[in-house]
């Protein structure tokens, strides 16, 4: 049974996932930074020594590594590849900010850009993190960092991924990242499995 790692998984289980990893296939391991969501492993992204190198055949991060600064990007991404197998991918979701950036644009910082299980998202939680879960304490959870598609792009290509597509969806990016040096038409693939149009 292929396993993935739900890094920064919160509270949530490979069902809220894709639909890809939510197949009963897949085997899921939790990490998370926060032992109050009961994660398998508590870790920061930034050192998961505690996954063994080449340990998983897929990673999936989903709003996690804007909480980095961004120097600290690298290094969460190459411990992303690390954990991979030779034949590995990573799927990673994060803000899009070029959308939200427009919304600012238009003076709309504090207006609702969409809606999540946590309520309204306005530009001003997405450059700087969620109030309401940082009044309450989540200090973790503020916004540090953040990503264009093609500065996104650059971090994966720089983190050592051989082949990485990066999608504008709205108000977010996902990305495909691989280990191996995919052909189009097997990366393609890849990205329609888990982001199925």
């Amino acid at each position: 049974m292929p396993t993935f790692l739900h890094v920064g998984s919160g509270e949530k289980r490979k069902d809220r996932t894709t639909p890809a990893f939510g197949r009963p296939e897949w085997s899921e391991i939790r990490l998370d930074i926060d032992p109050g969501v009961a994660p398998d492993i508590v870790s920061d992204m930034t050192d998961m020594s505690a996954v063994g190198s080449g340990a998983v055949e897929a990673l999936f991060s989903s709003h996690n590594i804007e909480h980095l600064y961004i120097h600290q990007v690298p290094g969460a991404l190459a411990e992303f590849r690390r954990v991979l197998k030779p034949d590995g991918f990573a799927v990673i979701l994060c803000p899009d900010l070029q959308a939200m950036a427009a919304l600012i644009a238009e003076d709309k910082l504090h207006e609702p850009a969409y809606q999540s299980r946590a309520g309204g998202i306005t530009p001003h939680d997405t450059l700087y993190g969620h109030g309401g879960q940082i009044a309450q304490g989540h200090t973790y959870m503020a916004h540090r960092c953040g990503f264009t598609q093609s500065s996104l792009m650059r971090a994966l290509m720089d983190a050592g991924f051989a082949r990485a597509a990066v999608m504008r969806r709205p108000f977010e990016l996902a990305a495909v990242a691989t280990k191996p040096p995919l052909g189009d038409q097997a990366l393609l693939a890849l990205v329609r499995e888990h982001f199925p149009a």
